[in-house]
């Protein structure tokens, strides 16, 4: 094996590395149960919340109240959060208009947790789905551990397009670490105490921020409080950008690059160098096959063994991260469009704004 052959097998091995810390939150029992707010920003997402607040309706741990913040929706999210209460103690509320220097979700959570009264609060996206468990589970790791506590959801893909997003939820788990007092925290679900949250400063102190989860584990961390985070599989699902191909590009676009200046240098070092291994993959059978350009050996058989090795990988590790059939087999695909949407966000950096649910969001 020549050195090209190596390095690619090195770069193959790092993906196994990477996967190795993906932890599911573990299912604990609480020894007593608190008083539990569960707090749901919804913008234009009627399609989705009545799954939410139907898991909700079937938890072991059942929460003080669940607080709908309706965000100037433009559709019936509000109706269908009334009409699926399922005798959830549910409140809708509707936070004034938002304020210069805001995201739309952080103003709606703000106004959310001076809403409530519970002892935890618990921040849950409305398009997350929650097993009978999770309320529970999430719970009794927050009174462990302290601080704040977060799953990843599994993500579960119904239409074609959706397997298009394969990469992306891989890369997000890869390129952090995860468990207990990783520093890392994933905002569709989220837990702390109310002491803890005031004591961080809250989503005022991260008030004008996209990916306000990074930047509200920071304000934690900075007070001294651990942040903990767990993939969701088996406790946590959802189904990112239902409304189609042009949702899943902006949704991903939006977070990406700022996601991305986020990640520490090591993590993305490594992320680098395995995804350097895959998109290698993915040329050179292709390459060898058609006589395209092709650094080193053109044999197909060889490619075809590094192709083989990569879609098995891919294979094995998405099973724990979200519901991708096909995707893994045909991975070139998926990362043209990893590509695609990195060269995009890119572009949206320099321009500083993307259009997101009638709103002009900032990606600086």
């Amino acid at each position: 094996m020549d050195w090209l052959g190596v390095s690619v097998v090195v770069r193959w091995l790092l993906g196994w590395w990477l996967s190795r810390h993906l932890l599911p939150l573990p299912a604990f029992c609480l020894e007593h149960a608190p008083s539990v707010s569960v707090l749901i920003p919804a913008r234009n997402e009627e399609a989705t919340l009545h799954h939410l607040l139907q898991g909700l309706a079937a938890q072991t741990l059942q929460p003080l109240e669940v607080i709908v913040i309706d965000d100037h929706s433009s559709d019936g999210t509000a109706a269908i959060a009334q009409a699926s209460a399922n005798g959830l103690p549910l409140r809708l509320v509707q936070p004034p208009p938002l304020p210069p220097g805001w995201c739309g979700k952080t103003w709606a959570l703000h106004h959310g947790v001076q809403c409530s009264g519970g002892e935890v609060l618990v921040f849950l996206d409305a398009d997350t789905e929650p097993a009978p468990g999770l309320l529970e589970s999430l719970v009794a790791q927050q009174q462990r551990l302290g601080g704040l506590v977060s799953v990843q959801p599994f993500h579960r893909t119904e239409r074609l397009y959706e397997q298009l997003s394969m990469l992306f939820n891989l890369v997000g788990l890869m390129a952090v670490p995860l468990g207990p007092r990783c520093g890392v925290a994933f905002g569709p679900a989220m837990a702390t105490s109310r002491a803890h949250y005031l004591r961080s400063g809250g989503h005022q102190a991260v008030a004008s921020r996209v990916v306000e989860d990074w930047f509200l584990a920071h304000c934690y961390e900075q007070q001294g409080l651990p942040v903990s985070a767990f993939i969701g599989d088996g406790q946590i699902a959802y189904r990112m950008y239902p409304g189609g191909l042009g949702d899943l590009v902006v949704g991903f676009d939006k977070n990406f690059a700022t996601a991305a200046g986020e990640v520490r240098w090591p993590w993305m070092l490594a992320v680098v160098l395995w995804l350097s291994g895959l998109f290698w993959a993915a040329w050179c059978l292709p390459a060898s096959l058609l006589g395209w350009p092709l650094v080193g050996d053109p044999n197909p058989l060889g490619h075809g063994v590094i192709y083989g090795a990569y879609a098995v990988q891919l294979l094995v590790i998405t099973q724990r991260v979200g519901r991708f059939r096909w995707s893994p087999l045909v991975f070139p695909i998926p990362v043209l469009f990893f590509l695609g949407v990195f060269l995009l966000a890119i572009v949206n950096l320099e321009r500083g704004s993307v259009q997101w649910k009638g709103r002009t969001v900032s990606t600086r």
